[in-house]
């Protein structure tokens, strides 16, 4: 069963969810919080909280990183009404597992509380590529040495949305060795989950979109 929390600061957006999400069987909406600061306290120790990126008292970027501190984890999908809210990424930098739109179809809504909750791969990747576009190649820091050229390669493809089993099809290599280097990546990264990871990826350059959407960036990277 899949533990949700409810946050946002109309009530019946919060009924709209709740209906939507209670048709499913291993879906339980266990909170609801109409600011931010009720998130935090409603969506310790939840498996998922839908969090509103602009709420009363404690907006949901202040949120998602206070929650990320308090119970690391509980999964936070981000609900914006604009895709190219600069808040959106901020809250992606902060921790949140990803984001939906708030005019998305129910069955969307339902498809990212389980991808996230499932952890295996990156909530809708085409999305975070339109949404990364502006920070490509961004970062500071060049990349973290300590990262092995295979762990580069996964890092790379967890950036393009596969899973476990599409990585290790496309690479080559057996599931469990996919998930060791998933781990040592997220380790040394210092990111918390496959979207932190897929965020980096882009901030620190080693995917760029190209006339055909999205690729790897190879060469000295």
């Amino acid at each position: 069963m899949i533990r949700v929390v409810l946050a946002d600061d109309e009530k019946l957006i919060r009924s709209g969810w709740t209906t939507m999400l209670s048709l499913h069987d291993d879906i339980e909406v266990v909170g609801e919080a109409a600011d931010g600061r009720e998130a935090v306290e409603a969506g310790t120790g939840a498996d998922v909280v839908l969090m509103d990126i602009r709420m009363p008292r404690m907006d949901g970027l202040a949120a998602t990183q206070e929650l990320a501190r308090r119970s690391p984890a509980t999964r936070v999908i981000v609900v914006t009404t604009f895709e190219n809210d600069q808040l959106v990424w901020g809250a992606l930098r902060a921790g949140a597992a990803g984001y939906v739109l708030k005019r998305a179809p129910a069955d969307e809504l339902v498809e990212a509380v389980r991808l996230v909750h499932s952890r295996d791969t990156v909530l809708f990747p085409d999305r975070l590529r339109r949404i990364a576009s502006p920070h490509l190649g961004t970062a500071r820091q060049p990349v973290p040495v300590e990262l092995t050229p295979r762990e580069l390669d996964v890092l790379r493809h967890i950036a393009l949305g596969q899973n476990n089993a599409e990585i290790a099809a496309t690479l080559h290599v057996t599931k469990e060795t996919v998930k060791t280097h998933v781990g040592n990546v997220l380790d040394k990264l210092g990111a918390r989950d496959r979207t932190q990871a897929a965020v980096l990826a882009y901030e620190l350059g080693l995917i760029f979109a190209g006339a055909h959407g999205q690729a790897l960036r190879t060469g000295d990277s």
